[in-house]
């Protein structure tokens, strides 16, 4: 084989795959480009109409005409009127769907036959926004979507499929052109020159060790003959050439790797709203641990508001989601700003933990003073609910301090970082209680305990605690301590709660009637205080029929 067919042979790949990466890279840019901006702007249509929407409905409310069906109707047609006037061409088309997947507002005729309406709202149902694909009046379209509640419309924003994917489409074509014909140029190009190559090969040597050494890639062998020797000069230069290109195609993507960097910073800090930045950080550095679970102390926290059925079914579904949007904003950042990892909302109650990804020496005391932010701050939630003349909230907080597992439980594609043990399951039952004992908040004995070790942070925090029972809560046999705790007591409550707990001293010590004694001095001070009257009828009735030996002040719960 003759010395320029095996250079030609040997240049010919690399030739080949610099042009063919540099193709594929220039035609990936080229697509997601404008494929994005399509999306882009589909998205800016989306949200433009989905707030003059709104801006439509909050007239109606704000001149409390919400309930005329005469000026809702008018609100559609301004609807239909502004999405008309976004249509930027003839096949782009902006519509909305009743419950039924019927068109009740478009910007130009459609029909939609039932094999289609089902299949359009079934996608609709599942409630992504991204862009979507569907057959819609016989034609494969693409949209975005978005629900407004108060007309019930699901609103869409589509253009044909072939519409919005011409340029895309156009840019591979182009590019499967170009490339096949600078493979043709450069096979044609290299054959020639390969024919031609004659520069000795000791300059060769010595230009590829000055290239070595500088890394200068400017450097050239100077063609003398028309021989192989010479021949090889010339593809050798050619290579170089094609190298020094590639070392710029290697800087460009070095920089894209700087910006996909920062991208990631910006996902990092948006993930943040949903998982806590302890867990990313973690997983960011070791995810093969993602579905690993551990066994930690914490203490968890569980709120509720209560009767929130019967405030729900007075305000109409905006008022509600508002009013719940603020009350979760306000105690969702007492939580965090207390080092607390908001777990879940599960419905109106909100569940939250402290001591995992990362233990704090306070972590105890920090819930305790979160359930106490929670509570003021609740206050002037409910401020702002009596001035929108709108129904106050009420809460009822358990906390409790215990072993538990937490990790990522679930599987690779949908899981939760949570907590699950049985001192979960305690916490909440507490929550529950504080209906039964007429108490905002609830701790168990367990957390009482970790805050005895904390004794001076809580003297100096002002927490004062008030012991109301023994309880085996249901589905329990072992009965625990409950507490109510303040950081504020009247003075009333400053006398009276001292009493309290000697009271209860002696009713574990089954001194009944010297317990009653000082129930009722409680009740002197706190007239109708519920646990005060509680304690002193069983107080009455056990000295009368004493409990059995082997009593230890356990109420059991019959219900949640």
């Amino acid at each position: 084989m003759k010395f320029r067919v095996k250079i030609f042979l040997v240049v010919l790949p690399l030739i080949i795959v610099t042009l063919s990466l540099t193709e594929i890279a220039s035609y990936f840019h080229a697509v997601n480009g404008v494929t994005r901006l399509a999306k882009q702007l589909l998205d800016f249509k989306s949200g433009e109409l989905e707030k003059y929407a709104e801006n439509q409905w909050e007239l109606l409310v704000e001149n409390n005409y919400a309930g005329r069906p005469d000026m809702v109707e008018a609100a559609k047609i301004a609807v239909e009127m502004y999405a008309r006037t976004i249509v930027l061409s003839d096949t782009e088309i902006i519509f909305a769907l009743d419950g039924e997947g019927n068109p009740v507002m478009s910007s130009s005729p459609l029909q939609i036959n039932p094999d289609e309406k089902g299949a359009l709202l079934n996608l609709l149902k599942t409630g992504e926004r991204g862009l979507l694909t569907a057959v819609i009046d016989g034609e494969k379209r693409v949209f975005q979507s978005f629900f407004f509640t108060p007309f019930q419309w699901h609103i869409l924003i589509s253009e044909k499929s072939d519409v919005f994917y011409r340029d895309a489409n156009q840019i591979t074509i182009q590019t499967i052109i170009t490339l096949g014909a600078a493979i043709i140029l450069a096979v044609i190009l290299l054959f020639l020159v390969a024919r031609r190559l004659t520069d000795p090969l000791d300059k060769i040597v010595k230009a590829m060790n000055n290239i070595i050494e500088s890394s200068d890639l400017s450097s050239r062998v100077e063609v003398e003959y028309r021989d192989e020797t010479g021949r090889l000069a010339y593809t050798f230069n050619s290579m170089i050439e094609a190298l020094d290109q590639a070392y710029s195609q290697i800087k460009r993507y070095a920089f894209d790797a700087v910006l996909a960097g920062k991208k990631e910073e910006r996902i990092r800090h948006i993930f943040q709203k949903y998982v806590p930045k302890d867990v990313i950080e973690q997983f960011f550095v070791s995810p093969e641990k993602m579905l690993t679970g551990a066994n930690r102390e914490l203490a968890i926290l569980f709120s509720d508001i209560r009767s929130f059925t019967t405030i729900s079914e007075g305000m109409n579904p905006g008022d509600l989601v508002n009013s719940l949007n603020r009350y979760f904003s306000g105690q969702v950042d007492v939580i965090m700003n207390r080092n607390g990892i908001v777990d879940k909302y599960i419905g109106d109650a909100i569940m939250a933990f402290w001591g995992a990804p990362r233990k704090r020496d306070d972590d105890a005391l920090q819930s305790i003073l979160a359930a106490l932010d929670m509570i003021r701050t609740l206050e002037g939630f409910n401020d702002q609910q009596r001035r929108l003349n709108k129904p106050e909230f009420h809460i009822g907080i358990g906390i409790n301090y215990g072993e538990v597992t937490v990790g990522n439980i679930g599987s690779e594609r949908k899981m939760d970082y949570t907590v699950i043990g049985d001192p979960v399951n305690l916490a909440s039952r507490l929550e529950g209680l504080t209906k039964t004992y007429h108490a905002e908040i609830l701790i168990s004995e367990g957390i009482y305990a970790e805050l005895r070790k904390l004794e001076a942070d809580v003297r100096a925090q002002g927490l004062r605690f008030r012991l109301l029972d023994t309880v085996a809560v249901k589905g329990k046999t072992k009965g625990v301590k409950i507490f109510t705790v303040k950081r504020d007591l009247s003075p009333a409550e400053e006398n009276a709660w001292p009493l309290h707990n000697q009271g209860m001293e002696l009713y574990y010590r089954r001194s009944f009637q010297e317990a009653a004694v000082k129930f009722r001095e409680v009740l002197a001070l706190l007239p109708g205080d519920f646990n005060g009257e509680n304690l002193l009828n069983r107080c009455t009735a056990y000295a009368v029929n004493p409990p059995p030996i082997g009593w230890g002040g356990v109420e059991v719960m019959k219900t949640k």
